[in-house]
């Protein structure tokens, strides 16, 4: 906490114990021996009594701050302790009434009182955005010109809307204040924290040893979240994701080290939130290049950008039964965006439920067009989820577009089931009952619990393709598709195999009963046209895929 160094304030810090944890170089002065890590409040301020504890006590416990008076010895100026909430424990600051015209006692306390809330956070008592964006620049117009380098360390928790929106505001509160305790605890000398605002953080580090010290500090920070905060007897998992810059390296005015900070932060949850990255060119590159998707993307419906394609799903030994529809963006100046790269900005931007209706509309109605037999399969993004009138809009294209509701076929994916669980099941029964199937899809690449086969009668199991790439080599793998087939038909349910590439693979999968195959060697994904032709090709089963042990279950 390197603003304690430099401040002429009387200023001190206390654990919820009342140890002493940092304190300012006047302290010491002033105080002498008694001011050690680790020493009580009462060693450093014996005057304090019993009901100025528990006055200390209740600002501990998220009281407002206090100023109290604190008794002198004999010829000794009056002196008070103004007292805040600090992340994990408490502040103060001592003052004295100075002599020759300086300001009296209660203007001394009321001066202190304002400097507080006006450069403090008022729930964790780090210093706020203020204090922050001010502390940024002088470190940066210091170390301009020099051999030293400061390092803005900005931190998110990964995780905390989903503590706040299931434990409450209060339980948030809670956190946010054991969480920048464990940040300021973490601290060394030159290095000092302040809460931005909501869940984030910033830790300035000047010095020397950069990127070296930094990326040590960062290290430190992710691992102080790994272990639970404990909140009235609950455990409470939250991490922390780092995004860190350096000035002048990266920018020598505040505002502009704090945008890379923020690309970086970003990068870092991009990549799989717990973990640290440092701003580099390129990550400015791939920011922009995804604002101009997005921008795009908005656009994208309107332009006749998105179009469908078809992959046939096969049934051993020949039967065609239906075809899974495939979501295509093709850019008019990119040319065709994979959906790994779009469709998590669609749901980013809450576009989602928009294309998913689009999506499932044109599927059905081109579904319309092909014998009565086969089937469509779409995928639900859990976005579309969250507007709670999925299950009106998929009975109002059905019935829109005239297409049986046993002839489509709705893939999820775990991430539903792990999101709102009770509404997502209640949901999807719901479409059960209207007659839709619904499709497990990825089966075995999340949890993989077998309490949602248990709660939910799943129509069909899709084994994700990174089972099957190295099946006809791998023992683990075979061993593992073998593993769901029997669990799968155990439980009444179909299995379809994605990502069949090879003869191998589909006779392989053929001989251990596996129910459907998809993939390149069995068909392409094909346009809409193309599709039509291929079904015309194709020979083609009147044996409904839905079968009565479905049901039963």
């Amino acid at each position: 906490m390197d603003f304690l160094a430099n401040t002429t304030d009387i200023v001190s810090f206390y654990d919820q114990d009342f140890r002493l944890t940092h304190y300012a170089t006047k302290l010491k002065s002033i105080h002498g021996r008694a001011v050690v890590p680790g020493a009580t409040l009462w060693e450093i301020y014996p005057s304090v009594d019993n009901k100025l504890i528990d006055e200390f006590d209740r600002v501990l416990r998220g009281g407002s701050p206090i100023n109290v008076d604190l008794q002198r010895s004999p010829g000794e100026a009056p002196r008070s302790a103004f007292v805040f909430g600090a992340a994990n424990g408490i502040g103060i600051v001592e003052s004295r009434e100075t002599e020759h015209g300086g300001r009296t006692l209660a203007e001394e306390q009321e001066h202190q009182m304002l400097l507080h809330q006006a450069t403090h956070d008022v729930l964790t008592g780090l210093p706020n955005r203020r204090g922050f964006s001010e502390r940024l620049q002088q470190a940066l117009s210091v170390v301009d010109g020099s051999k030293e380098t400061t390092a803005l360390l900005q931190i998110d928790l990964d995780d905390f809307k989903a503590v706040n929106d299931t434990l409450g505001h209060g339980t948030g509160d809670t956190l946010l204040q054991l969480a920048a305790g464990r940040i300021r605890d973490t601290l060394q000398d030159g290095e000092s924290a302040y809460r931005l605002a909501g869940d984030e953080f910033a830790v300035i580090r000047s010095g020397m040893g950069q990127p070296a010290e930094a990326e040590r500090l960062a290290g430190s920070l992710i691992d102080a979240f790994k272990a639970p905060f404990v909140i009235s007897d609950i455990p409470v998992f939250v991490g922390a994701s780092i995004g860190i810059a350096f000035g002048p390296e990266h920018a020598t005015e505040g505002e502009q080290l704090m945008k890379a900070a923020d690309i970086a932060l970003y990068a870092a949850k991009r990549d799989g939130r717990g973990c640290v990255r440092i701003f580099n060119r390129s990550m400015l590159l791939l920011l922009e290049q995804r604002e101009n998707l997005r921008r795009s993307l908005r656009m994208a419906l309107e332009r006749n950008e998105l179009y469908l394609e078809y992959q046939p799903l096969i049934r051993p030994p020949s039967s065609l039964v239906g075809f899974e529809a495939l979501l295509r963006w093709r850019h008019s100046e990119v040319g065709t965006i994979p959906p790994s790269v779009f469709i998590p900005i669609a749901e980013a931007d809450g576009l989602m439920d928009e294309i998913g209706r689009w999506v499932l509309e044109e599927a059905c109605r081109q579904a319309t067009t092909w014998p009565s037999s086969l089937t469509v399969a779409v995928n639900l993004s859990p976005a579309q989820f969250l507007s709670g009138s999925l299950t009106d809009t998929v009975a109002q294209i059905i019935d829109a577009v005239g297409l049986r509701a046993d002839r489509l076929e709705l893939e999820i994916t775990e991430n539903v089931l792990l999101e709102q669980t009770i509404d997502n099941i209640d949901t999807l029964n719901t479409l059960n009952v209207l007659g839709i199937r619904i499709s497990l899809d990825d089966f075995g690449t999340y949890y993989s619990s077998l309490s949602y086969l248990k709660n939910f009668p799943f129509d069909t199991l899709k084994i994700d393709q990174y089972f099957i790439g190295d099946l006809e080599t791998n023992r683990k793998s075979q061993t593992i598709v073998r593993s769901i087939i029997g669990l799968a038909h155990g439980l009444g349910i179909s299995v379809t195999a994605e990502g069949v590439e090879t003869p191998g693979q589909a006779q392989w999968l053929i001989k251990e009963d596996c129910d459907c195959l998809q993939g390149n060697v069995l068909g392409r994904p094909l346009g809409a046209e193309p599709t039509r032709d291929f079904i015309r090709r194709s020979p083609l089963t009147a044996v409904r895929v839905r079968e009565e042990r479905n049901r039963a279950v």
